[in-house]
């Protein structure tokens, strides 16, 4: 059982086996390293990156898979279903820093599976095995041999077309080096429980290559008890770290020590939502950093206690100084809970100032 060993996938060795899942609109370059700063992140992926946006040089797919020295190694995912396209993507995605390039063949979202690619290339197999060929020979070759590919699936399309383990198996002879399987349909998209028993029978498929499991990791806990009832070699979080960017720190030194470090203080929780904003100003600027601070720190407050005060003021803040303002009144004890109506008129104010 891999119980706290570090994954290796191909030719590249990770210090854990755990993994920051690709999150459309959540693992922008800021949250990548935050999570990296609390330690534990074998490896951490783009946001899910368009070989079209990249190739034409479009500002958002640039943005998207913008990385740093702080970011290392990093996953680029790309989806899509055209051969041609990826295949030139994967060379950008390896001549611009990616550790690995993965193909997207489980994102469940309607304008990805239904269009371009994503869990639609589950319901075609041979097809998205030409097009993995294409993908691992592109990436093979302009890497030097350096730069695994890989691929991210779900189970199926539906309960009647389960088709992860024959298609995990049908890639490993493809030459793609690891597998990362969300133990749901694309129908179920994220309703239901995660199925261990699925992640295991793609585990039981392969020969050779490490399979990663995905879904319902919340805790260290949940982490060890899909390793140990799947037998995968590695965990892959996404909404997990949303509110707690140090759970990956916490998998694995539970891994590792046999018990997970104390909840980080309070002081440090606040500090690490500072640095995210002051991060996404450096990397996107006052707007994007504003609206994203507005709606991420929904997430952030589940792991902080009462704070309704606080996730009100950041609702309605206008300015970076604003924002530090805010966080700053918080750790002196205030904002912890707040009346709608004044809230209300707090945010009113601040907009039309």
């Amino acid at each position: 059982m891999p119980i706290g060993v570090p994954l290796t996938i191909g030719p590249v060795a990770l210090a854990s086996n755990v993994m920051l899942a690709p999150v459309a609109n959540y693992c922008d370059l800021a949250f990548r390293i935050i999570t990296r700063a609390w330690g534990g992140v074998g490896l951490a992926c783009t946001d899910l990156l368009s070989p079209h946006g990249l190739l034409r040089g479009t500002q958002q797919s640039l943005d998207l898979a913008r990385t740093h020295d702080l970011d290392q190694p990093v996953g680029m995912q790309l989806y899509g279903r055209d051969p041609d396209i990826l295949a030139d993507g994967a060379r950008w995605a390896v001549a611009h820093g990616a550790t690995v390039v993965d193909i997207n063949m489980g994102c469940p979202v309607d304008k990805v599976a239904k269009k371009n690619g994503g869990s639609l290339l589950l319901r075609d197999a041979c097809a998205t095995q030409r097009l993995t060929e294409r993908v691992v020979e592109a990436v093979d070759r302009s890497s030097g041999g350096r730069v695994p590919t890989t691929a991210k699936l779900r189970l199926g399309w539906d309960d009647d077309s389960i088709v992860a383990p024959t298609l995990a198996r049908a890639l490993e002879k493809i030459g793609v080096a690891a597998i990362t399987i969300h133990g749901r349909t694309t129908e179920q998209r994220f309703r239901g429980s995660v199925r261990l028993d699925g992640i295991a029978q793609v585990v039981g498929a392969v020969e050779n290559i490490p399979v990663i499991g995905n879904g319902d990791v919340r805790s260290p806990g949940d982490c060890v008890a899909m390793i140990e009832r799947t037998g995968c070699a590695g965990v892959m979080i996404g909404r997990g770290a949303f509110a707690r960017p140090w759970i990956f720190r916490d998998c694995w030194a539970l891994q590792t020590d046999g018990a997970a470090p104390a909840e980080p203080t309070e002081h440090e929780k606040i500090e690490s939502i500072r640095r995210y904003f002051d991060l996404m100003l450096d990397f996107r600027g006052e707007r994007y950093a504003l609206t994203h601070i507005r709606t991420r720190i929904s997430w952030f407050g589940k792991a902080l206690g009462p704070c309704k005060g606080l996730r009100m003021r950041l609702q309605g803040v206008a300015s970076p100084e604003d924002v530090h303002a805010a966080l700053d009144e918080f750790l002196a004890g205030g904002l912890r809970s707040c009346n709608r109506e004044r809230a209300g008129a707090l945010t009113a104010e601040r907009m039309s100032a």
